[in-house]
Order: C-alpha cells, then sequence, then structure tokens
C-alpha cells in the first residue's frame, strides 16, 4: 500500500469532499451573517471569547480566529474524528480488510499508510479553514492590524505570524481527538461508533472540564488547554499554558495511537 494511492483514494470519497468543501465555505456563511447583520456581532460577555466576537470584523486577521475559534469547538473536533475514525473502520465494515492483509500488506504499513493519510487530511481541514477564513475576511473587512481581546493592537505583519501560530496550535491540540479515533477504529467494525466515540468522550472531558470542583485534576484531561493559544495575542506573548497544552497533546496522542497500534497488530482480523 502506497501514501500516494490512499490518499486518491480517500479523496474520491464523498465525506471527504463534503468535509473539505463545508469548511471552505463556512467563513464565508459567517461573513455574510455578519455584512447581512452589521450590529450582530456585538458581545455582552466581558471575556476575552466575547471580546473575540466584537472584533469578528476588524480585520481578515480578526476575521480569522474568530473562524478557527467557532469551528475548534465542535466542528473541528467532528471532522478529526471523521479522518481518522473512518481509517480501519471503514475496511472492516467493506469487507476488504481481509484483502488487504493477504495481498500481502504488513499491518505495520498499513496502519501507517492509513493513519498519515488520515493527519494529512486533517491537517488539509485546519488549513483550508483558516486559509478560506483568511481569504473572505480580506474580502469583506479588508485587511488591518490585529485586534487582541486586552485592548491592544498588533501591527498586520506581526499579526500574521500570531495567527500561523494560533493554526499550528490548534492542529496540535486536535491531534488527541485523531489518536483517540484511531484507537477506536480498529477496535471496532463501525466507522459511527469510532467517530461518535471520539466526538462523545471529547464532549465528556469538556464537561468534566467545566467542574471546577476537580480542581487539578482537570489540568490532566485532554482538551484543558484548548484555548491557550489565547497567549498568542497578548504582549508580550504568555506561553506557558501553550508549553503545557503541547506536551499534553503530543503525549495523549502517542499514548491512544501507541494502543490502538497495539490492538491491532494482535487482532484477530475476520471481515
Amino acid at each position: 500500500m502506497r501514501y500516494g494511492v490512499e490518499f486518491r483514494r480517500q479523496l474520491t470519497r464523498r465525506r471527504t469532499k463534503m468535509a473539505l468543501g463545508f469548511l471552505t465555505l463556512l467563513p464565508l456563511l459567517l461573513a455574510g451573517a455578519f455584512k447581512l447583520n452589521p450590529g450582530g456581532n456585538q458581545s455582552t460577555r466581558q471575556s476575552a471569547y466575547g471580546s473575540l466576537v466584537d472584533l469578528a470584523t476588524g480585520s481578515a486577521l480578526n476575521f480569522t480566529i474568530f473562524s478557527l475559534f467557532v469551528s475548534s469547538t465542535f466542528l473541528l473536533i467532528v471532522v478529526v474524528a471523521l479522518f481518522c475514525g473512518d481509517t480501519i473502520a471503514s475496511e472492516a465494515s467493506w469487507g476488504s480488510l481481509r484483502y488487504l492483509l493477504a495481498v500481502p500488506v504488513p499491518r505495520s504499513r498499513l496502519l501507517a499508510v492509513k493513519l498519515s493519510v488520515a493527519l494529512t487530511y486533517c491537517a488539509i481541514a485546519v488549513l483550508l479553514l483558516a486559509g478560506s477564513a483568511t481569504l473572505f475576511g480580506w474580502i469583506f473587512f479588508g485587511w488591518h492590524d490585529l485586534g487582541t481581546p486586552l485592548g491592544g493592537v498588533l501591527p498586520a505583519s506581526t499579526g500574521t505570524g500570531r495567527v500561523l501560530g494560533v493554526v499550528a496550535y490548534l492542529a496540535i491540540q486536535l491531534l488527541p481527538i485523531a489518536g483517540l479515533a484511531f484507537l477506536l477504529s480498529v477496535s471496532t467494525d463501525a466507522p459511527l461508533g469510532a467517530v461518535g466515540g471520539a466526538v462523545l468522550l471529547q464532549i465528556i472531558a469538556n464537561i468534566l472540564d467545566a467542574v471546577t470542583a476537580l480542581g487539578d485534576l482537570r489540568n490532566w484531561l485532554p482538551g484543558h488547554y484548548d484555548t491557550g493559544w489565547l497567549g498568542l495575542l497578548a504582549s508580550p506573548i504568555q506561553t506557558e499554558d501553550m508549553i503545557r497544552g503541547t506536551i499534553s497533546a503530543l503525549l495523549y496522542v502517542t499514548i491512544f495511537v501507541a494502543l490502538g497500534w497495539w490492538r491491532f497488530l494482535r487482532k484477530d482480523v475476520v471481515s
């Protein structure tokens, strides 16, 4: 099994085209909504998140950050779970998995190609969303300096670098979802179960993260540092939460992928 062959094969699938197409068009829908209701973005929430809404139409850079923020809380989670949860489970549900292994294709090579292609599409999804948001933000709101939730302003050149940092950090924070979906994909023959299970477990983690009674235990939950990218909008940059979030994400994805690898190498494939 070759990477290029698998990449083209996944690109022809309807769910890939729909997911990438929707992420590309979502910023256009958001920009259109702001244009149709110019006063609708006035938020009464006294928080960094409320400020992101208030500043969304200030420039293309602000609109990009807003689009990433509203998408990262659920939509990107679903898309990443879809790409990675469908890797092995779909082959099993179609009855083609045993034929792939009978070619013969070593199981480790099959997993490596499937996972790398899935992660590539996850990266493409994030980049498409960010690129589309920047393009439509520039068309609708112009190219201006980046306004920050704290009331400061960053030059457009500096702001562009900060936005790229936000994109990279969000991509890293999505890795535990990818790893969990991959683990579930090798553990079931139902793609919907793998995708839905990963999304459900992340939702549960987010709910537990909101329970302040758990105290410091929340720091160990996947997704606890998802909003650490807000430190990039401060001056000077605050990196403490981003460093912790990056370490946490890499630790979780390593554990999930290792468990999935171990599970599949020992799995009795009958479908």
